[in-house]
């Protein structure tokens, strides 16, 4: 098993699932059920499945939930995208969190490929 905690790839997906928090709080009233909640599930997926994969004993179990936690990083960042594209985010904004999500998703593409 596998101290997750200390994997650079889970700190950064941390570290933007509080961003991501942070930024749908201003989202509309009417997101709360949408937009926000989709965000919110997606970007906390990613590091709960890292951590999930570093607790199971094989490498093709551990790659199998960092292909998952890879799915849910993208999926983050169409939701950045259309963020943008509906005005709910700034282009600084967009572009602070979609790089971060574009970094993590080559960590866990490094990550993933180094097993």
């Amino acid at each position: 098993m596998r101290d997750f905690t200390k994997l650079d790839v889970w700190r950064k997906s941390h570290e933007l699932t509080l961003k991501i928090y942070a930024v749908t709080k201003t989202y509309p009233k009417e997101e709360i059920f949408g937009l926000s909640s989709q965000m919110r599930r997606s970007s906390s997926s990613t590091p709960t499945n890292v951590a999930e994969g570093c607790g199971r004993s094989t490498d093709p179990q551990i790659k199998h939930f960092f292909e998952i936690a890879s799915g849910s990083n993208s999926e983050l960042q169409y939701q950045i995208i259309l963020s943008k594209d509906l005005q709910y985010i700034s282009e600084y904004t967009f572009a602070e969190l979609y790089d971060e999500a574009v970094r993590i998703g080559k960590m866990l593409f490094a990550f993933r490929n180094n097993m």
